[in-house]
């Protein structure tokens, strides 16, 4: 059998791949280098050559999640420059999952010393890209946050998005009550 040589920029994007699935069943103090490059079908050492620290590829790992988001937003903002533009927009991200929950895991990383800047300017970056593609006031971006974490938070769940669990009365209800088409 031919084995394919990837470049650093493929093995780079393999192992985050890895690290988005690995950070999403166990946050980043529940995820080990070791956990990642068994996903990803590397050795532990190459996880580390690569990204040097468990942090470090938390880190790449956020970014990526983040920079994922973003795009989305900036493609709807082309369309259409509004809060509901980019909340629909925010809808398709619903089939990646894990993508969404290790934001969710970064966030509540904010406190850590190693972490907690890095986390901070994450979420500062898309707040204040939401601002700039739609105008929206820092009241309307707080808005669109809180939903948008409620929405992350249901998605997690399984409360909404594919493989969605069988509805509740009380997930009937909050759904009911999201600002953008969320069926």
């Amino acid at each position: 059998m031919t084995r394919i040589r990837l470049t650093a920029q493929e093995r780079h994007a393999q192992l985050v791949a890895a690290a988005v699935t690995a950070f999403a069943r166990g946050g980043y103090a529940g995820t080990t280098t070791d956990q990642v490059a068994r996903i990803a079908g590397v050795s532990q050492p190459y996880v580390i050559r690569i990204f040097g620290t468990k942090q470090e590829l938390f880190l790449a790992t956020m970014w990526h999640a983040s920079g994922r988001v973003q795009r989305i937003w900036r493609e709807a903002a082309a369309a259409d420059p509004t809060l509901p533009g980019l909340g629909k927009a925010f809808k398709a991200l619903l089939a990646e999952r894990d993508l969404l929950v290790v934001l969710l895991h970064a966030f509540t990383t904010g406190s850590d010393p190693g972490l907690g800047d890095a986390v901070r300017q994450c979420y500062g970056d898309m707040f204040m890209l939401v601002r700039e593609l739609t105008g929206a006031t820092a009241e309307q971006a707080r808005d669109f946050f809180a939903s948008g974490m409620l929405i992350t938070v249901l998605s997690a769940m399984r409360v909404l998005g594919p493989d969605a669990v069988p509805p509740q009365p009380w997930m009937t209800d909050l759904l009911g009550t999201l600002p953008y088409d969320q069926e």
